[in-house]
């Protein structure tokens, strides 16, 4: 299996902390690193070189784009008023030329909000949809995944308390079996997420559906502490 991990330009904020150790131990596995337009600067400032970088890299400072360039790389120069965004670009890049199986995409969330949903629904594009299975956008509270018509299991991962599902299309007969709260024979017209369902011990989850795209979501609350500033008198 050909696996590889994507940087796109998303909030360093919403990272998962040890995404650095995570794309080191890729590159040491031999699994393809791509990046997208700022994500290929973010790798750079962690030592990291990727074998890939796509984007009209309008982001980058002519600086930072020279310090790219004098890599190994290879780049995939688009411009920037495309046909295909950055992503999506990468995505078929990796897919239709490079043949990989298995995707992780970090920086993919946060920021702009058009940026993500765009991100969300990529993989509901014709050209794109046969490949969503074969993706997982990653964060530091959630692992997003995508579901097409058939029977699939789904087991706990460690840290992450809740697991929802919805669909992202018309979707018939959508069933969840194994989970705290079940769903039998669901169908909509109408894109809907049934969250904050829970793995019951260590028993998969099953989803099924007979036709659509559904999307699977583990997610993990964050407990974040501010100290408010004393008002100035």
């Amino acid at each position: 299996m050909k696996k590889a991990v994507a940087l796109l330009g998303g909030p360093v904020q919403l990272w998962p902390k040890d995404l650095k150790d995570r794309i080191l131990v890729a590159k040491k596995n031999n699994d393809l690193i791509f990046a997208s337009d700022r994500g290929s600067q973010f790798l750079l400032d962690m030592g990291i070189v990727p074998e890939v970088a796509i984007g009209d890299f309008d982001s980058l400072k002519k600086g930072e784009l020279a310090q790219l360039e004098e890599y190994e790389i290879d780049f995939r120069y688009s411009h920037p008023e495309k046909d295909y965004t950055d992503s999506e670009q990468l995505f078929k890049v990796a897919f239709e030329e490079y043949n990989v199986d298995q995707l992780d995409i970090y920086g993919a969330t946060g920021g702009r909000l058009d940026h993500f949903l765009l991100n969300i629904f990529t993989f509901s594009k014709s050209e794109l949809k046969k490949y969503c299975e074969k993706i997982r956008y990653i964060d530091c509270q959630n692992i997003i995944m995508y579901i097409l018509p058939g029977v699939k299991k789904f087991q706990a991962v460690a840290g992450y308390n809740y697991f929802a599902v919805g669909n992202l299309t018309a979707v018939d007969d959508l069933n969840i079996s194994g989970a705290k709260y079940e769903l039998k024979n669901y169908s909509s017209a109408n894109p809907f997420v049934f969250s904050s369902n829970e793995f019951v011990g260590l028993q998969p989850i099953v989803v099924s559906l007979q036709s659509g795209e559904g999307i699977i979501i583990y997610s993990k609350d964050i407990n974040r502490f501010y100290t408010a500033k004393k008002p100035r008198i």
